[in-house]
């Protein structure tokens, strides 16, 4: 696809570089650092301001200042892979047609936010616009979370991802007592031995997440414990109460405290009550432009390692940033190599995407994420999808690069994005990945 000179990009994330997004969040939180900051700015020059709503951003670790310091002195301009004129020309066509409501995507390239843009509405026909502040449900893209989370504190001595899963999650009871045998790291890679959503439709009836991991003991195994993958969300919460025997709180105040906070990811929370309270949030919606929203269910809120988080899109792009080492005080290379690390072969990804099947060889899972082969490239991501909301993350740690998206209806169309965003990296021939059946 021939390159065209872009105009900028409708969005004041273009030039910010990633000293810059550093300095401002020390600037906020660290008043004594000023001078420092101040002096190091001048001799950079090249980003734009950001727009109020998105002035705040990562780096808030403790010794955050070091690698701020060290990217000012690292800050020359890299061209973009990604024609971001020709994304944001698809994604408003897309945002145009009758099953998107709302939408938000952001892309990092090189550790840096090149894009970041909210289309269309947070209520069908309000006219109230999807921004990039608006919250959104990250369904099970919230599972990286609690795997990211367990990693951490295992790479801080404070467990072994080895120890039966007994040890921490009391709730958790398999068939013949085949909890004491499951380890942490099995619980995180979908590894139980359990069928597929064992009880998510109990979850779903209203029944608490605790009392069904007690009775799972009734079913039956389908393999033993480490044997085999197959995806869980009752069992997968079972995460939640590692996290808080460990650090002696609640998981919403856990990774509020030990993640979101330190990365500045200042919409995120997993609870319910964090999205009510959110300044803007997207309503679920089951059909498209001109339904109604539905409601909120609180389902996959009573199992927040598993579905239970919120957050912006570039709260989401944040989180992205950090998964590519880029925060290593709050998410150390031990941390994201243990979670991102393949423990089982998922073929069945394959065929459930089979849309790109041309351009993925192979698909595995770690904690809590998924590790793909993309024509020839090692990308890790997943997508979640609750009623009303979609979500997608996908990123080459690599090269730094990567697509995230948020949407409040249930069409599979926006996925596309991370198809189209991945062959822009890697300059392969562009393809309908959003089957738009036109050239924008």
């Amino acid at each position: 696809m021939a390159a065209e000179a872009p105009p900028p990009p409708p969005f004041s994330f273009t030039s910010l570089r990633r000293g810059s997004l550093n300095r401002r969040i020390h600037y906020i939180l660290a008043s004594i650092l000023l001078v420092i900051l101040v002096i190091a700015a001048a001799s950079v020059g090249s980003g734009s301001e950001p727009e109020p709503d998105q002035a705040r951003t990562a780096g808030s670790a403790p010794s955050g200042l070091k690698a701020a310091l060290a990217k000012i002195v690292d800050a020359k301009p890299r061209p973009n892979k990604v024609d971001y004129a020709r994304l944001d020309r698809l994604l408003t066509e897309l945002s145009s047609r009758k099953p998107v409501v709302g939408l938000a995507v952001a892309v990092v390239e090189d550790g840096e936010i090149r894009f970041m843009k909210g289309y269309g509405e947070t209520v069908s026909g309000s006219g109230d616009p999807i921004t990039t502040g608006t919250v959104f449900r990250w369904a099970s893209v919230s599972k990286g979370v609690a795997g990211d989370m367990v990693a951490k504190l295992a790479a801080d001595g404070q467990l072994s991802l080895y120890d039966p899963a007994s040890k921490y999650a009391p709730s958790l009871r398999l068939p013949a007592g085949a909890e004491h045998k499951a380890t942490v790291s099995d619980i995180l890679s979908h590894q139980l031995g359990l069928f597929a959503h064992a009880n998510d439709s109990k979850l779903e009836d209203g029944m608490d997440a605790r009392l069904l991991r007690s009775e799972l003991a009734t079913l039956s195994l389908i393999c033993p414990p480490g044997q085999c993958h197959a995806y869980q969300n009752v069992a997968y919460d079972a995460a939640s109460e590692v996290v808080e025997k460990i650090t002696g709180q609640p998981y919403p105040e856990a990774v509020r405290e030990h993640l979101f906070e330190p990365l500045g990811m200042t919409t995120a929370s997993a609870t319910r009550e964090g999205l009510y309270a959110a300044r803007s949030w997207a309503k679920p919606h089951q059909g498209g432009k001109g339904s109604k929203p539905v409601e909120v269910t609180d389902s996959y809120y009573r199992v927040p390692a598993a579905g239970g988080i919120n957050g912006s899109i570039k709260d989401l792009a944040l989180w992205m940033i950090a998964q590519m080492g880029e925060m290593p005080d709050v998410l150390p290379k031990k941390a994201l190599e243990a979670a991102h690390t393949p423990l089982t072969k998922t073929p069945g990804e394959l065929g459930r995407l089979r849309i790109a099947r041309e351009r993925l060889n192979s698909a595995e899972y770690g904690l809590g994420w998924r590790i793909y082969d993309y024509s020839g490239h090692r990308v890790v991501g997943h997508r979640g999808g609750v009623t009303g909301y979609r979500s997608l993350i996908l990123f080459d740690p690599q090269q730094k690069s990567g697509v995230v998206a948020l949407w409040n209806s249930a069409t599979s169309q926006p996925a596309g994005v991370e198809f189209e965003v991945l062959d822009m990296l890697y300059g392969l021939e562009p393809k309908d990945w959003l089957k738009l059946e036109n050239n924008i």
